[in-house]
């Protein structure tokens, strides 16, 4: 599957099985799940660290796969690791988000990987206090300070694969539910690209297709029987696929799903082995991104700064085409539109401001309901 799929396969490590070394070589076999996510270190010191986001740890997404390329680096090369959750879970405040990352550079962190836009004003104020600790703002920007890198990704490409492949299986009435309320910037970029490639799809094809898009119940990131019977009303309305976008509010779309015979798109993994109601997923490199980051500072010697934006042309996005169940669209037609995207072939607006359906009427082939 070319260069995207070897990433693919570090992507599903938490299903699939991959080779680990002990520091240094062993041939051992071990996936994530294999790695406590808990460990005594002798001294009391944790070298890697992460601080989540809101939502669970173990959430199927964003925080789990984040977290498992921490633990699978620092398992590989025999370093203590340690998360750290702020206080008060999806009601957490900056000051919470500053005593978890306080705790974690004082137990004597050497990396700190925080993951989420939500961690910007704690960056701000924990960052230049531990000035020779490495952090890491996952979904996050460059921040000014020489030892802060942020790692963001092209989530409009991924979703545009999404929409485009929905479509083209043959899904006709689509629907998006989407975390943080409209107003997190990766949220935001998935739901857009899923638009423009839905409607893309459906202006090849000739045909209109309708789409209920909405951040409602989805704030939190978190599951609740709300989000469940808004689900389970579109379903019941006509609705056939839903992607779900938002880390834990995947739970909600898969209970509606499966209660309606319906479909659902993951988000950020592949989310298939965790329902069957899964048919694909968008992808975004959430785990082999920290691992190359902590590669490349442990490699390198010294603090990284600044930004990178992975996607496409660095071959982290795309769809799990080992792993999807759709059947009308061809691996190789997947790899073409993903050949096209990379190239820069096919233009997908990346404006995370455009949230609402308001936003897209300039996307003719869609009707939102």
């Amino acid at each position: 599957m070319k260069k995207l799929l070897s990433m693919m396969l570090i992507l599903a490590m938490v299903f699939c099985m991959a080779a680990c070394g002990d520091g240094g070589g062993s041939d051992e076999v071990v996936g994530y799940e294999a790695i406590p996510d808990t460990m005594e270190s002798e001294d009391g010191t944790y070298k890697i660290a992460m601080v989540t986001d809101v939502g669970q740890l173990k959430d199927g997404s964003f925080n789990e796969f984040t977290w498992n390329g921490c633990k699978k680096y620092a398992s590989d090369n025999d370093l203590s690791y340690k998360y750290y959750q702020p206080a008060n879970g999806d009601q957490a405040t900056d000051a919470d988000r500053i005593k978890a990352m306080t705790d974690a550079c004082d137990a004597g962190a050497e990396v700190l990987v925080t993951p989420g836009f939500l961690q910007e004003t704690a960056l701000k104020e924990v960052v230049p206090k531990y000035p020779e600790v490495q952090f890491v703002f996952i979904d996050g920007w460059d921040l000014g300070f020489d030892n802060l890198v942020g790692v963001s990704y092209q989530e409009e490409q991924a979703g545009y694969l999404a929409g485009y492949a929905a479509v083209m299986e043959g899904f006709t009435s689509l629907g998006f539910s989407g975390g943080g309320g409209g107003a997190n910037p990766a949220c935001n970029r998935y739901g857009y690209g899923y638009a423009q490639g839905a409607n893309a799809a459906a202006a090849e094809k000739g045909i209109t297709v309708d789409m209920r898009y909405t951040w409602e119940y989805g704030e939190t990131f978190s599951a609740s029987p709300d989000l469940q019977a808004m689900l389970s009303g579109w379903y019941q309305a006509g609705t056939e696929v839903i992607f779900m976008c938002g880390g834990s509010i995947f739970d909600s779309g898969t209970a509606a799903a499966d209660a309606a015979e319906g479909y659902i798109i993951g988000v950020d993994v592949d989310q298939s082995p965790l329902s069957d109601t899964v048919v694909t997923s968008a992808l975004k490199g959430l785990d082999a991104s920290v691992i190359k980051t902590l590669t490349d500072f442990y490699a390198g010697g010294e603090l990284i700064k600044g930004s990178s934006v992975l996607g496409a042309a660095d071959d982290a996005v795309g769809l799990p085409v080992d792993s999807w169940s759709l059947e009308n669209w061809s691996v190789e037609d997947y790899e073409a539109l993903f050949e096209a995207i990379k190239a820069g072939e096919v233009e997908i607006d990346n404006d995370s401001a455009k949230a609402a359906p308001a936003d897209m009427a300039h996307l003719t082939n869609i009707v939102f309901k």
